[in-house]
């Protein structure tokens, strides 16, 4: 038996990899949070498996869940949304899961940022603009960061600054970012990036708050600045250029 932790993407069914679809189809039980993960995504779970929403459950609620399906001899798909790489809190699992001695295995997926530039229709990095793209998120009701991953610390370093799970905070980190970057400094909200519902604000760090409250987003949302946004044309990279030595060249 092995318990399968899944990147189940950001949300839209079809940003599953084929691997988390076919893991997904093949396992009795799945656990997932509700509140995340659509149910088009649970659609790929057998009819008859037993399907358990996480979303209220504490750690060692989840733990007891993944041991009745392993003394039962049954695989499980552990859904997490995004990619299992950042945020996922799926370590302190997998822990638990060694001192239990089950087996698990890592599915990487479609991570939330990745699925908000795509949204935007750009590239997060830019030649002569942005080569360093900072992923970090909000504290103040959530894990702490260390010393040193302060938000202004961060934004001085002027690369693009994807912030995660702090939307309803927006004023408080705008005031933190804009010494850095400037108040015309562009700005981007992705709220519920590749659901349905999907929506997209742009703007600079002297408007982006008051449009965030206008659109009344409060939750599942992917905050980013930098000067890359604005989409100037400084140069094109290195990869395509004819002075690049190729291999056959």
């Amino acid at each position: 038996m092995t318990v399968h932790f899944i990147g189940a993407g950001p949300g839209a069914e079809d940003l599953l990899t084929l691997r988390a679809a076919r893991l997904i189809g093949a396992c009795p039980v799945c656990l997932y949070a509700g509140a995340l993960v659509p149910e088009a995504v649970l659609a790929y779970a057998p009819d008859d498996a037993r399907l358990v929403d996480t979303q209220d459950l504490d750690l060692d609620a989840i733990i007891t869940e993944l041991q009745r399906a392993h003394d039962a001899g049954h695989d499980v798909a552990r859904l997490h949304s995004g990619d299992l790489s950042i945020y996922s809190a799926a370590a302190e699992q997998q822990r638990r899961l060694d001192a239990l001695g089950i087996a698990w295995s890592l599915t990487p997926g479609v991570p939330a940022f990745a699925a908000a530039a795509a949204a935007l229709g750009q590239e997060l990095t830019a030649p002569n603009v942005a080569q360093t793209v900072i992923l970090t998120r909000y504290a103040r009701r959530a894990t702490a960061r260390p010393p040193g991953e302060e938000i202004g610390t961060l934004a001085a370093h002027g690369a693009t600054l994807v912030l995660h799970l702090g939307v309803q905070a927006i004023e408080e980190l705008v005031a933190e970012v804009a010494p850095h970057y400037g108040t015309d400094c562009p700005a981007a909200v992705v709220a519920w990036a590749s659901w349905p519902q999907e929506l997209v604000l742009r703007g600079t760090l002297a408007t982006i708050a008051r449009q965030t409250r206008e659109a009344d987003v409060k939750r599942t949302a992917v905050i980013i600045v930098g000067p890359v946004l604005a989409g100037e044309d400084r140069g094109s990279s290195h990869l395509y250029s004819k002075g690049r030595e190729r291999v056959g060249s």
